[in-house]
């Protein structure tokens, strides 16, 4: 389904800020596998997401998406592939829009829009059935502005956007990072729910150890770009917070320092 080959970046190259953003990730995902990432401040996390996602573009090796090299492809070319959900719950929706108007930019997500506008009777009754399977009383409020709404609330709108096309690859950038315990407990379930339910090819980076243990059926830890490991699903559920610990010490050399790292 997806395949990551020998992929390197490297940012400001010729100049003292030069930085190996990645360094030779290899990583394939066959279809329906859920990869929660783990690594501190630096590992290449999102780098690597924005290699897959089109935002930016590997120095050496391929991306290819279901059979098709991808690698030159920009990020709007990606999307009929691809969903993304961002750490920021203001990224990813338009607040100036109403939910159905947001809605209506997602159904239409890969392709061409041309001048007519998206909402119509037919469209708000697909809204309406999609947003009452959050539970969050969203279909009650289509007309709602998005920037009025909670950052939970605008977090599960995200998800079902990035979800409503059902693209091939789902991509998780931290997306429950910013919300308070009780919302991001909200979106961890509505997560799990969604990739279950469509079979979505998914990878999600998170600081929460116990989080990345839970979720998913493989885990792969980085550090200074570098992929250092990687956990099958027949070893998965043996893992525990303080193993993961012990591993990334073994292989690394160091303790994870990331004050952004959520123990459990």
């Amino acid at each position: 389904m997806l395949h990551i080959n020998e992929v390197s970046k490297l940012f400001n190259p010729g100049t003292i800020d030069e930085k190996i953003a990645l360094l030779n990730a290899d990583l394939h995902l066959k279809s329906g596998d859920f990869i929660t990432i783990i690594g501190s401040n630096g590992a290449g996390k999102s780098t690597l997401m924005n290699v897959v996602s089109g935002v930016l573009k590997p120095d050496i090796g391929n991306i290819v998406i279901d059979g098709t090299d991808v690698s030159n492809l920009p990020e709007h070319s990606r999307s009929r592939w691809i969903g993304r959900v961002f750490q920021d719950p203001m990224a990813g929706t338009a607040p100036h829009m109403s939910i159905e108007e947001n809605l209506a930019l997602a159904y239409k997500r890969g392709q061409r829009r041309g001048f007519s506008f998206g909402v119509t009777s037919k469209t708000k009754v697909i809204f309406k059935e999609e947003l009452s399977k959050l539970g969050i009383g969203l279909e009650n409020r289509m007309g709602a502005k998005v920037g009025l709404l909670s950052g939970g609330e605008r977090q599960a709108l995200s998800l079902l956007m990035a979800t409503f096309t059902r693209p091939q690859i789902l991509l998780l950038d931290e997306h429950t990072a910013a919300l308070d315990p009780a919302r991001a407990e909200l979106i961890t379930n509505l997560t799990e729910r969604i990739v279950k339910d469509l079979n979505l090819t998914t990878i999600m980076v998170t600081h929460n150890m116990e989080q990345a243990i839970r979720l998913g059926n493989r885990l792969i830890m980085m550090d200074k770009g570098r992929i250092i490991l990687q956990v099958d699903e027949v070893r998965k559920p043996q893992l525990t917070v303080e193993s993961l610990l012990n591993e990334f010490e073994r292989i690394s050399g160091k303790k994870m320092a990331d004050d952004r790292v959520v123990l459990g």
